[in-house]
C-alpha cells in the first residue's frame, strides 16, 4: 500500500513514528469526452480571455478572490513560507471524546495509519488504550499544505485517521430552504412509518450493498469492446505556425517562393535575351 505521509503521533510524552495511507479509493467509471468527428479526445488549455492567448504554467500567479473580480495576488514564497512555518509533520492529539459525540456530518476523508520502523510497540499502546477506553483522539495534522483537524480511532486492528471539518466549514442548518415546521402526525400513520422502519431494520453488512450503475456501465463498455465498437486516436497533427506553415516541406516551399518574389528583375533578362539577339546580328551580317 502506498505511503503518502511520514510523521509522527503523539500524545503526552509518547511519539509513534507512523506511515499514512489512504483508506478509501474512489471507484467511479471516468469517461472521457472525444471530439464527435473524429473521436479524438479533447484537449483543455488554459486561455487568458483578456489576451486570447495560451497561459504557459510559468505565467501563472495565484490570487484570492476577496469581492467580485477584485483580487490578492500571493506569491510562490509567500505560500512557501507560511507552509514551511506548518510543515511539522505530526500529529497532535489535543483531546479524547467519545465517538459518538460527533456528528457525521463533520467526517471528511479517511486514512490507515501503520507504525515506522521501531514505532510498533508504542502503536500498539495506543490502539489497546483508545479500545479500552472507548474513546477516540481529536489531533491536529498538516496534509498537503492545510492544516487539518481530524480524530484518530481504531477500525479492526488498525489505526485510523479521519479528517474532520473545522465547524466553520460545516454550513448553518438554518440556511436550507423549505424546511417544515413541527406538524401534527396522526398517530397511527406514526405507528405504521415505525412498524415499517423496524420490519426493514438489519445489521449493517456493507457487502450486501453495490454500486449498480457502474456495474451495468462497465458490462456495456466490456460488450462494446468484445463486438469491436470501439475507436482510436488518430495521429494529431502538427501545431501550425505563425505563418500559417504546417511543416517543413511547406516552410521550405514558402520561403522559396518568397525568395523569387525579391529576386532583381535584371538579373532574369541578363540570362535570356542575349541568346535571343545574337542569331539577329548574324543574319544582318550575312
Amino acid at each position: 500500500m502506498h505511503t503518502m505521509w511520514k510523521g509522527t503521533i503523539s500524545f503526552g510524552l509518547v511519539n509513534i513514528p507512523v506511515k499514512l495511507h489512504a483508506a478509501t479509493e474512489n471507484k467511479d467509471v471516468k469517461l472521457r469526452q472525444l471530439h464527435k468527428e473524429c473521436q479524438t479526445p479533447i484537449k483543455y488549455e488554459k486561455i487568458c480571455p483578456v489576451c486570447n492567448k495560451e497561459v504557459k504554467n510559468e505565467d501563472i500567479v495565484k490570487g484570492y478572490e476577496y469581492t467580485t473580480n477584485k483580487f490578492v495576488v500571493l506569491t510562490d514564497e509567500e505560500l512557501a513560507e507560511i507552509q514551511e512555518a506548518n510543515a511539522d509533520k505530526s500529529v497532535q492529539i489535543v483531546d479524547f471524546v467519545q465517538l459518538e459525540e460527533i456528528d457525521p456530518i463533520y467526517f471528511e476523508k479517511s486514512y490507515y495509519l501503520s507504525p515506522n520502523d521501531g514505532g510498533g510497540k508504542a502503536y500498539t499502546l495506543l490502539r489497546q488504550a483508545l479500545a479500552d477506553s472507548n474513546k477516540i483522539g481529536v489531533a491536529k495534522m498538516m496534509i498537503r499544505s492545510k492544516e487539518q483537524l481530524a480524530v484518530i480511532r481504531v477500525y479492526e486492528n488498525t489505526l485510523v485517521v479521519e479528517t474532520i471539518h473545522y465547524p466553520d466549514e460545516v454550513r448553518n442548518v438554518a440556511d436550507v430552504p423549505n424546511i417544515p415546521e413541527a406538524i401534527e402526525i396522526p398517530k397511527k400513520e406514526l405507528d405504521t412509518a415505525k412498524m415499517l422502519i423496524d420490519q426493514l431494520t438489519v445489521a449493517f453488512e456493507p457487502e450486501n450493498y453495490k454500486d449498480n450503475y457502474r456495474t451495468v456501465l462497465l458490462d456495456l463498455i466490456e460488450e462494446k469492446k468484445n463486438q469491436g465498437e470501439i475507436t482510436s486516436v488518430q495521429q494529431q497533427p502538427s501545431k501550425q505556425m505563425p505563418d500559417n506553415v504546417t511543416n517543413l516541406m511547406d516552410a521550405l516551399e514558402a520561403s522559396l517562393d518568397r525568395a523569387k518574389g525579391t529576386k532583381p528583375k535584371p538579373k532574369k533578362r541578363k540570362t535570356t535575351k542575349p541568346k535571343q539577339a545574337e542569331p539577329k546580328r548574324s543574319k544582318k551580317n550575312a
